[in-house]
């Protein structure tokens, strides 16, 4: 069987692995310990993100025709690629926490959304909440003028139906009257 051959199904296994991919990562993971990358690893996979060590020459290859080839510029030395076909910033997000601790982990670039982004502008991305939580921040945002009027409702019933500002304006009102008037 022919190299190529051979190298064949590997390449494919990207390209399945990139097919329908919101983002794609490429990390340079050189000088993580064993227990780092198997860190990283959990971390990825329990966020679903696919995450694999390739050959630089089979990532141009599967990247060939899609919006991920302009990363083949970064494919030099050791890389790692970490894709997300869910949530757009995850990758990045998960990388770049971990990379706070593991010094030796480097962002080369990566797409969002058919969009290329070098290793800094991934740091921006990472600092976007996930999804999940933008979508709890919106709902607390609407929630908030909606619990302030029952509460108020709710204090208006506890005194007997008018509100305390009503019944102390009056009595005021009275008190500064004769004192005008003199």
């Amino acid at each position: 069987m022919a190299k190529v051959e051979l190298k064949q199904p590997i390449v494919q296994a990207i390209v399945d692995d990139i097919q329908g991919a919101q983002s794609i990562v490429l990390v340079d993971y050189r000088g993580l310990t064993v227990a780092q990358d198997t860190e990283l690893r959990k971390q990825l996979r329990e966020a679903g993100i696919i995450y694999k060590v390739c050959k630089n020459t089979m990532m141009k290859r599967a990247f060939e025709g899609t919006e991920f080839a302009a990363l083949d510029e970064h494919l030099e030395g050791p890389s790692a690629i970490a894709i997300s076909k869910d949530d757009a910033t995850a990758p990045a997000r998960i990388i770049c926490k971990f990379a706070k601790d593991a010094k030796a982990l480097e962002l080369k670039a990566g797409v969002v959304e058919g969009v290329a982004y070098d290793a800094e502008a991934l740091g921006e991305i990472a600092k976007i909440p996930s999804r999940e939580e933008l979508l709890s921040k919106l709902l607390g945002s609407l929630q908030s003028p909606i619990t302030n009027l029952a509460r108020v409702l709710n204090q208006i019933a506890e005194q007997g139906g008018a509100p305390a500002a009503a019944e102390e304006a009056p009595a005021e009102e009275a008190a500064e009257a004769p004192a005008t008037e003199e």
